[in-house]
């Protein structure tokens, strides 16, 4: 902070300064404080000081409505904040959120007005996901604060800290959120501008956007079930990648499974995924997905070790449940699979494959719950094509078993759909 001098200043030495209406002037009562002409005429009092390497300044109010000494008090303030390492600004700007935490414009509320709208066009398990990144990673740094105060610089920081995690998904995500926040703001007239945009540009642009990395082979597919067998990966990111692998399903409806949603003991098992869950959300069926023997086998295991009951995935860490992050960098970091496979990739091996053998596309779309792009197809979705899928299924759990032991494509025993 500026030293020098202090109190140098009289009310008389203040009130003549004032009178020259100079603007862009200043004079020094020492220690930072000082008296500035705005371009209106009028003296301001303001405080230049230093922290962390940085020249800022704080700006008090008008003279004489505030006083020679009641700015001296201030100075004061500033000073001892200072001293702790604090920046004033940013003190004042907590504060000031404070005393108006409990209005209907400040960031929490608007964002709760806004989750809660969402929370009809979303599934529960999104929403509920979406709802937690919130609480976790920008309720703590915006929620207190008046929608209208909050800067791009703010919530910059905010996305910067997500994005140091290694979470690259999530940080892109929570920002796509808080967009729409902010825009909802903005109808709302609580907010002329959209701080969110310009924290795009701190994230790096996905490669190859819209198209996820997948091995399209056996055998490397084989390599990597074997990878993930001889990693150390927690017992629940391992085991949900297998169910990712053999069902061919998305990786957030994999995380978010339930036990109520298993069927292992029928005489075909079935996982069966609650239509609000999918991402398709036309369709009036909930999604069946033939178990192979294989995962079914896996899967009455893992049953017996946690009892059936709850989250299939539950988290180490005393969560509700494992999150896509966690698989996603198992895949990029443990696995070293990073830009060649990911989870999702197991979908377009198995609808590549699938199809190179010989399967029908209506039976791959309808196993994969894609939206429909014909007529025939849409026509199919009532009957589910379920036999013919329950083969496709204990085919690709032959396969993938086959490959991750090193052998090769087990041949069709007769034509396939």
């Amino acid at each position: 902070m500026s030293g020098g001098i202090f109190n140098r200043l009289s009310d008389k030495a203040c009130k003549a300064f004032m009178a020259q209406k100079a603007h862009g002037k200043k004079l020094s009562d020492g220690g930072g404080l000082y008296l500035l002409i705005t371009p209106a005429g009028s003296a301001s009092w303001r405080i230049k000081y230093r922290i962390q390497d940085k020249e800022k300044t704080y700006s008090i109010g008008a003279y004489p409505a505030i006083s020679l000494a009641a700015a001296r008090v201030v100075l004061t303030e500033v000073k001892a904040l200072l001293r702790e390492n604090k920046d004033p600004v940013t003190q004042r700007r907590i504060g000031r959120a404070e005393s108006s935490a409990a209005s209907d414009n400040t960031f929490i509320y608007v964002a709760a007005e806004w989750l809660s709208m969402k929370k009809k066009e979303w599934s529960a398990g999104h929403y509920a996901k979406s709802a937690r990144a919130f609480e976790r990673d920008i309720y703590p740094a915006l929620g207190k604060l008046p929608i209208a105060s909050i800067t791009p610089a703010i919530v910059a920081k905010a996305i910067e800290d997500i994005h140091k995690r290694d979470v690259l998904e999530t940080a892109t995500r929570i920002l796509q959120h808080l967009n729409g926040v902010f825009r909802y703001a903005q109808a709302k007239g609580l907010c002329r501008d959209n701080p969110a945009l310009p924290a795009r540009e701190l994230l790096p642009r996905k490669k190859n956007a819209g198209r996820m990395p997948a091995l399209l082979d056996f055998p490397s597919l084989g390599d990597v079930l074997r990878r993930a067998e001889a990693s150390r990966l927690s017992p629940s990111v391992r085991m949900a990648q297998r169910l990712c692998a053999y069902t061919a399903m998305r990786i957030g409806n994999v995380v978010d499974a339930e036990w109520r949603e298993f069927y292992l003991d029928d005489a075909q098992p079935v996982w069966v995924i609650p239509r609000k869950k999918m991402k398709v959300k036309t369709r009036d069926i909930d999604h069946r997905v033939p178990l192979s023997p294989e995962i079914t086998s896996e899967l009455r295991q893992w049953r017996e070790m946690f009892g059936g009951r709850g989250f299939v995935f539950p988290s180490p860490q005393g969560g509700k449940h494992i999150r896509c992050e966690s698989i996603e960098k198992a895949y990029r970091v443990t696995l070293k699979l990073d830009g060649k496979h990911c989870p999702h990739g197991w979908r377009s091996a198995f609808s590549t494959l699938a199809r190179d053998h010989g399967f029908a596309r209506d039976v791959v779309e309808l196993s994969l719950d894609h939206a429909h792009d014909n007529e025939v197809a849409r026509a199919y979705d009532r009957g589910e094509r379920f036999n013919e899928r329950v083969k496709l299924y204990n085919w690709w759990g032959k396969q993938l078993a086959a490959a991750q032991h090193g052998a090769k494509v087990i041949p069709l025993p007769s034509k396939a759909a």
